[in-house]
């Protein structure tokens, strides 16, 4: 896993002000087409708090398509940027960069639990983990963050453009009959289209995608919550 140039942690913006001209800076450095090769191994990232200074952040890689548990990291550390919509990835991404480093082998593809592209500036949390690591990234988000979209269709798989003005910035995806759609986005290195696909290979009996499931599980689970507890 290699980075690409980009902001680092040694100049981590500290005010909502210098993350918003991160954002800007580096939005214009997505990639949304698909540049990824064979997806061998996907993981789900995500981020739980079981303090309201603590984050604990879980990366659960699978295997693909056959969606068997390959690799599971944890990491925990205290969060210092306030509670900001459009601006959480300058609060969980450290945390998320530590448990990414302790993986053995990169995953070919990350499911972010979080907005691409379906950002107001352009620069969800995926696309932030993609430019930073280099790693083809998708956005899976349980709601909407900005952008308008037709009613979708009650049928596993159909899908619906998120537009915001003439833009469409992702999709409404129904991966479930009878359950709430879920939002994907463009994150970086991976198109609208590759991403819808490779969210519904991704999902089995339930809304939610296998690998959010399983990081979300680590995430938030309270028996791993003794080694991953903040320092009293």
């Amino acid at each position: 896993m290699q980075a690409e140039d980009s902001i680092g942690l040694a100049a981590w913006p500290r005010t909502p002000a210098q993350a918003v001209a991160v954002q800007r800076a580096l939005s214009g450095r997505v990639v949304r087409h698909d540049v990824l090769g064979a997806v061998r191994r996907v993981a789900g990232v995500d981020v739980g708090f079981p303090m309201p200074a603590w984050a604990r952040a879980a990366v659960a890689v699978l295997s693909f398509p056959g969606l068997d548990s390959l690799e599971h990291v944890l990491a925990g550390q205290s969060v210092t940027f306030p509670y900001i919509p459009g601006l959480l990835s300058f609060r969980e991404l450290p945390v998320v960069l530590e448990a990414l480093r302790r993986l053995v082998h990169p995953p070919d593809v990350l499911l972010v639990d979080g907005q691409g592209i379906a950002h107001p500036r352009r620069f969800g949390i995926a696309c932030h983990l993609g430019i930073l690591t280099g790693l083809p990234s998708i956005g899976v988000a349980k709601t909407r963050l900005v952008g308008k979209h037709q009613a979708v269709p009650d049928r596993r798989g159909a899908w619906a453009p998120l537009r915001d003005g003439d833009e469409v910035i992702g999709a409404v995806l129904r991966s479930r009959v009878g359950v709430r759609p879920i939002y994907v986005s463009v994150g970086h290195r991976v198109s609208l289209d590759t991403a819808l696909n490779l969210v519904m290979a991704c999902v089995t009996r339930f809304r939610l995608p296998q690998t959010t499931r399983a990081a979300h599980a680590l995430a938030s689970q309270t028996a791993t919550a003794g080694v991953w507890q903040p320092p009293h």
